[in-house]
């Protein structure tokens, strides 16, 4: 079994692929800061000896860099069982008056990146009429809040994005899910005044994504929602 994760050498990403490695899945790993990425990738190897572990950086928020990670996918010629389109930015400000270019650099990253790698891969899981896409969205996706703008935009049209792509690929074999997590603990939170047991685990997060793969071909988790118990911050 083989995924693929972006965004993996922290956080959500990282801790998807601790909870798959753990579980015999291959992993194929990348995200923008190189060294980050080869340090997860010798972490995971070492505790998971007996699964294939491959990474290589590529920065997501260019096309080209999209392009030239799923060629990489695709020269290894492995089926592709889950795709975790992990890949994010945030930036915080305000649509009024956040800096010029804001708006631009999260929907490369967290859309568009998305958008461009899942076009390049589906025509061979098409034709093994096999996979589960998970498209990492968040509750900023249908709940805009303060200080957001760009950020919670971009999450919407990755959410839109998923909804389409969750229609389109139910006639061949192809499940998608949406996930919308709220506050999780990663190294973002660590200078944060916020207590840890008020927030999330990224291993939430993981167990629910892990869960959801592994239903019979019959069944598809569409949604996947996780709040603090004690609610949004």
């Amino acid at each position: 079994m083989n995924i693929i994760i972006t965004g993996a050498s922290r956080g959500l990403g990282k801790a998807i692929a601790e909870l798959f490695a753990a579980n015999g899945y291959n992993l194929y790993l990348s995200s923008h800061n190189a060294v980050r990425l080869y340090n997860t990738m010798e972490s995971l190897t070492t505790r998971f000896p007996n699964v294939s572990i491959k990474a290589k950086p590529f920065d997501l928020s260019k096309k080209e860099q999209v392009l030239d990670f799923a060629g990489w996918i695709q020269e290894m010629r492995m089926p592709i069982d889950v795709l975790v389109n992990n890949a994010g930015l945030f930036e915080p400000g305000s649509v009024y008056n956040e800096p010029d270019g804001n708006m631009e650099r999260m929907m490369a990253v967290n859309f568009f990146s998305a958008y461009h790698l899942t076009r390049a891969l589906l025509p061979a899981m098409m034709e093994t009429q096999r996979g589960h896409i998970f498209n990492m969205c968040s509750i900023a996706s249908f709940q805009a809040y303060k200080n957001g703008g760009a950020y919670s935009i971009s999450k919407f049209a990755l959410a839109g994005f998923s909804k389409n792509l969750r229609e389109e690929m139910k006639p061949h074999g192809i499940k998608v899910t949406t996930v919308f997590p709220g506050a999780a603990y990663t190294d973002s939170w660590a200078e944060s005044n916020i207590e840890r047991h008020r927030i999330m685990t990224a291993d939430d997060v993981a167990k629910m994504i892990f869960a959801s793969a592994q239903l019979s071909p019959q069944a598809c988790v569409e949604d996947i929602v996780l709040r603090p118990q004690l609610g949004d911050l």
